[in-house]
């Protein structure tokens, strides 16, 4: 691999370039998009509340204007720091902490509103390409040539932009994989080199663990990951590598231990669906079409459903792309960096894809925990192309600069689409808020009435963000029938079941009307209906 001051000066031209409008598409209408269900369980976090207060307090059947959700979705007086906690390991101690009580501190000084909350997750980001160039240069030793690639397929990719401007902890969680995956493998040659450094280093990666691990809980199969890692290329005997990494394992894991303890004494509420939302309602995705989707999400993503025919043209050039350069990886590099690699994307993934097995299909809301296995593919796209624009043969080296640009302008499209659109595939039940916004607020004084239900009540506080202030909500804690004032000219029920939805149409002989449906949830209107001539 060749210095950064020999790469061809178009590479080295875009380069820069990707850097700088990939952080400023990280940046420029960050409060566009819908704020999503999982996004009101971050700010219910950092209000202190927990899910059972807000029920008692807000879905009680009166009649309510969208200023009523503000306080359980801001600090407030009544609440601390230790309230943001102790919520989260009563309801949800599946979400490690650490991402919320930032998120706390940081709206605590700048103030809360959507665009504030995601700029940290926007800021966090940036922290990614640092850690990426330390990674690569690690895992190569290589000068500037691949770690700079890297870092710009990294920028131009769509799933780090969407989780770039995300109010969730998942580019948090990037960070801390990349920085103690980038610590393992410094401690690991040190250990061959050098005697001196290694219990630093070794104890670095024991803190970026922990750290990784107070981040998501899903940092237990990276872990697992790495152990596998240092026993095979240790070759299965107990070398000193092992040992030193067991013990910083063991420290990092000791460190997580009081949160481990919640978890354990919550009977193991480890589940897969986003923080609140009962998978068990929504629809189950197809595991081979999630795959390929999501692997070609890496690269381009128009926001097309996995039922979209383009997928069938789209995916399998990636997925040939992503197999290629993994047998390119294993040709030209020693055992350690491949198989470093490709336990990195097969490791995590793999309970997601042996749960889709037995349940036939991937609960929506997993796609983030894919993000070790779409930084494994990403490094290894990126060092297959690093590698062949220096090609010595001139004419494959052309072509490989043709796919290099391609690839590059199939993420800026991907940037541009996402820069515009007001929803995208990972507002999951919240995907389609902002059309029943725009319905609703084009009536004279409508109201919205819905009862209380996991993926009603994220979705009710979702579409307070986008209601105009002469829209009223009325939250009723079960199934009974509403008194609903005569005043309002338009009446919509967000998600009611059948017998519910069927109760209130003949108690105020109202006809319901069907106005959206998607794979979450329904909104019907009650209209009067039309007499008979």
């Amino acid at each position: 691999m060749r210095d950064f001051s020999l790469v061809p000066s178009w590479l080295r031209f875009l380069t820069i370039l990707l850097l700088v409008m990939c952080i400023l598409f990280r940046f420029v209408y960050i409060d566009r998009k819908v704020y999503s269900a999982n996004e009101i369980y971050t700010s219910l976090r950092i209000s202190g509340y927990t899910v059972a207060e807000v029920k008692e307090q807000m879905f009680n059947g009166q009649i309510i204007s969208r200023e009523n959700f503000l306080e359980f979705q801001s600090p407030n007086l009544n609440k601390n720091f230790n309230d943001t906690v102790m919520s989260i390991a009563l309801e949800s101690p599946q979400k490690s902490p650490l991402y919320f009580i930032v998120v706390r501190f940081w709206v605590e000084i700048f103030g809360n509103s959507v665009t504030v909350i995601r700029c940290l997750s926007a800021l966090i980001s940036l922290l990614v390409f640092p850690c990426l160039y330390w990674l690569c240069r690690e895992l190569f030793n290589v000068t500037l040539a691949l770690p700079s690639l890297a870092i710009a397929l990294m920028a131009n990719s769509p799933m780090h932009l969407v989780y770039a401007q995300d109010g969730r902890e998942y580019i948090l969680w990037l960070v801390t994989i990349i920085l103690a995956s980038t610590a393992l493998l410094r401690a690991i040659r040190l250990q061959s080199t050098q005697k001196s450094d290694t219990f630093t280093i070794w104890g670095i990666y024991g803190i970026t663990l922990a750290l990784s691990l107070y981040t998501c809980l899903w940092t237990i199969f990276v872990a697992l990951a790495h152990g596998i890692y240092v026993i095979l290329i240790a070759k299965l005997r107990f070398t000193e590598t092992v040992r030193s990494y067991l013990i910083a394992t063991v420290f990092g894991f000791l460190a997580f231990s009081p949160w481990l303890m919640i978890v354990f004494a919550r009977f193991f509420q480890f589940i897969l669906s986003s923080d609140g939302t009962n998978s068990q309602d929504l629809n189950i995705i197809p595991l081979i079409p999630f795959v390929l989707v999501q692997l070609s999400r890496s690269f381009f993503d128009l926001n097309l459903g996995l039922d979209n025919q383009i997928n069938y043209f789209i995916s399998p050039i990636f997925l040939f792309l992503v197999v290629y350069a993994i047998y390119f990886l294993y040709r030209t590099t020693s055992y350690q960096v491949w198989l470093f690699l490709l336990i990195l994307i097969v490791v995590p993934a793999l309970p997601l894809i042996v749960q889709g097995l037995d349940s036939g299909g991937i609960h929506p809301g997993s796609e983030p925990y894919l993000l070790p296995s779409y930084l494994g593919m990403q490094t290894i796209v990126a060092y297959l192309l690093a590698t062949q624009v220096y090609n010595s043969n001139l004419s494959q080296r052309r072509i490989w600069q043709i796919i290099t640009r391609l690839l590059i302008v199939c993420g800026l499209i991907s940037s541009i689409v996402f820069y515009q659109a007001d929803t995208w595939w990972n507002k999951d039940v919240s995907y389609g808020n902002p059309q029943i916004a725009r319905f609703i607020n084009q009536k004279s004084r409508p109201l919205l009435i819905t009862n209380f239900s996991d993926i009603n009540y994220s979705n009710v506080f979702s579409l307070s963000y986008l209601a105009e202030t002469k829209v009223r909500f009325q939250l009723l804690s079960d199934q009974t029938v509403p008194n609903i004032p005569n005043d309002f000219t338009d009446i919509f029920l967000l998600n009611p079941t059948n017998a519910w939805r069927q109760q209130i149409a003949t108690k105020y002989k109202l006809k319901p009307n069907l106005v959206y449906g998607d794979d979450y949830y329904l909104v019907w209107k009650l209209v009067k209906p039309r007499l008979e001539r």
